[in-house]
């Protein structure tokens, strides 16, 4: 594959990380920074030996030092940015999550329109355990028929974007809540649809930002998605469980792996005084996040790749809408 020279949008904490995975991913290499101030983008670019910097994203775009474009930018501004750098002819990964369904959808037209690659920037989704587990779904679990998520960690810095309503306006739903509904639509049956829902919130005294959700996905197959998630936790937290009618896969931690690379699930079986069961270690040389950036070249390469990445982030985000919306009147109901 042709080596993607990616340009980063924002300078924070995920893309300083996101950073150290495009360098150690196959055919990806850093072209270009951008940031509000030259000052903040300069020093990205001394950090990470990237060879320019900008302070303005759509001269970046419009620049011939990049192929794609990595929006590591607050909620509120990423779809303009997208849209943008598609119509630019660039590649584009967007962080997640987005403002809403219409918006996802405006930004893969234009992808679309302009024969580019679109990748939301969820990493467990390219790691060999996800690939492993939804290839072995039928044969281990039979039909799934619950899906339970949580995803929690203890965030007390109310300076933190995520406890601000204007740039994150779902606090904690959309933050971690888009794990959860990534799991349903990466490990439910993949032609469910969404029947009922039920969600509650809490907010934060201070901020008036969300600070932890809870709730249930019904869907039209007699299948659900439990999930929880939350910035107030005592303890981090990623457990998944898949519950199917063959067999159960617990994960502790469905987003992250191993040091080496590798990554783990607990497959069970059996019944009273019969369960079996197995710890299944799945290999790999390389984090999600930097395989994330491989799987986008290979999209960039060739466009049969590339609906399925962004028929998953329309589906994880109608979910998260579906959630938020039902939270909003839960609370005013309250």
């Amino acid at each position: 594959m042709k080596t993607i020279r990616w340009g980063i949008v924002g300078t924070g904490g995920i893309a300083n990380s996101m950073a150290g995975m495009i360098k150690i991913a196959d055919a990806s290499d850093i072209g270009a920074v951008s940031s509000r101030r030259m000052k903040t983008a300069r020093e990205f670019a001394n950090d990470h030996d990237v060879p320019m910097a900008f302070d303005s994203w759509q001269e970046m775009i419009d620049s011939d030092a990049v192929d794609a474009i990595y929006v590591a930018t607050p909620t509120s501004v990423r779809e303009e940015i997208c849209i943008a750098a598609a119509r630019g002819g660039k590649h584009v990964l967007g962080e997640k999550p987005f403002a809403s369904l219409p918006s996802v959808k405006r930004i893969t037209e234009a992808c679309r329109d302009n024969d580019v690659a679109f990748m939301d920037g969820t990493h467990f989704v390219h790691h060999p355990r996800t690939h492993d587990i939804r290839r072995n779904r039928e044969k281990r679990l039979g039909f799934v028929w619950s899906v339970a998520s949580a995803f929690q960690f203890n965030l007390t810095d109310r300076g933190n974007i995520r406890f601000n309503p204007e740039l994150e306006p779902m606090g904690a739903i959309g933050d971690a809540g888009w794990y959860n509904m990534r799991a349903a639509v990466e490990y439910l049956p993949p032609d469910v649809l969404l029947d009922t829902v039920s969600a509650h919130l809490r907010r934060d005294s201070e901020t008036g930002a969300a600070i932890s959700g809870t709730g249930v996905l019904d869907f039209t197959d007699g299948s659900t998605s439990t999930w929880n998630c939350g910035f107030d936790s005592g303890a981090l937290v990623m457990d998944l469980r898949i519950t199917g009618t063959e067999g159960v896969i617990n994960i502790d931690d469905f987003l992250g792996q191993n040091r080496d690379g590798s990554a783990d699930f607990l497959y069970r079986k059996g019944g009273w005084g019969s369960v079996t069961s197995e710890e299944i270690n799945v290999p790999s040389v390389k984090p999600g996040a930097a395989l994330m950036f491989e799987d986008m070249a290979a999209a960039a390469a060739n466009p049969s790749f590339r609906g399925q990445w962004m028929t998953a982030t329309e589906r994880t985000q109608a979910l998260l809408d579906a959630v938020w919306i039902v939270s909003l009147q839960s609370e005013k109901d309250d």
